[in-house]
């Protein structure tokens, strides 16, 4: 595709609720009288991403548009709104500190599992997190190693192996730690693990370093009996031998306007 250098094309991709659609007319207006160009349709040659809806919407977005370089930032019409920096009531703010490049660009880290089954490999992304847990909820039992050095036989409901910015997410509900986005490691938070004289598991969840592969086998019985899923989207594959997961090479960005926002936003979705 070639873009003209002369446009400034940006993308709104939005939910279909009424409080979204009205967001997005408005931030359209509003970007149009100051010289933009906006794209309800994705457009490749945009320099921004503008996700209005909630965290749900952002996750949707950047997969259905392959992880893409351009920026994104998040209007927030939807509940908890983690992603999603800024108010429907601040869009003259936003857009005006848009204007005036009074905002950073910061690398949000993603995971990848290379799941192996007995005839083939199959590669998935995640942006927050990716999950290895029983079909109908039944106990699991994976030997886990980590760079390679046997760690543990887990037993227990599932595994989660999250990025810093998941660690907000199905991680931190269960029990998981709170890291800073631009931190450059995984988390892998137990699910339910057994821990008895006859399962030992642990218990809490541990943070790996951002060159260290995590290495799941499940035990023969479970092959066919794992449900990987991935930022809320559930996949099936029937004998599966190995998992494994990594901080991928690829990072999408995200337009922050305050570079401490985090812990404000910490503070008032959490405490």
């Amino acid at each position: 595709m070639i873009c003209n250098d002369q446009e400034r094309i940006i993308n709104i991709i939005h939910n279909n609720d009424s409080e979204s659609k009205s967001a997005a007319n408005e931030l359209k207006k509003k970007f149009e009288a100051n010289g933009f160009i906006i794209s309800y349709s994705y457009n490749y040659c945009a320099e921004l991403n503008i996700c209005i809806g909630g965290d749900g919407a952002f996750l949707r977005a950047v997969h259905n548009y392959s992880f893409p370089s351009t920026p994104f930032i998040g209007i927030n019409t939807g509940h908890l709104g983690f992603f999603q920096e800024v108010s429907p009531d601040n869009l003259d703010d936003f857009i005006e500190s848009y204007i005036n490049e009074s905002y950073i660009i910061e690398e949000m880290f993603l995971v990848e599992a290379l799941i192996c089954t007995r005839t083939s490999c199959i590669d998935l992304i995640g942006i927050n997190e990716i999950v290895i847990k029983g079909i109908e909820s039944k106990v699991i039992h994976l030997n886990v190693s980590i760079a390679d050095n046997y760690l543990e036989r887990f037993s227990g409901d599932g595994l989660i192996v999250s990025t810093p910015a998941g660690s907000t997410a199905y991680s931190y509900s269960a029990g998981g730690s709170i890291i800073f986005p631009t931190v450059k490691v995984l988390q892998i938070t137990p699910l339910a693990p057994i821990s008895s004289k006859v399962y030992r598991s642990l218990t809490t969840s541990a943070i790996v370093h951002h060159n260290m592969t995590i290495k799941i086998n499940p035990e023969y019985r479970d092959e066919n009996s794992i449900l990987m899923v991935v930022d809320g989207m559930e996949y099936k594959y029937d004998n599966i031998v190995e998992v494994n997961f990594k901080l991928s090479g690829m990072t999408i960005n995200k337009l922050t306007l305050d570079p401490h926002n985090f812990w404000w936003n910490l503070k008032d979705k959490f405490i």
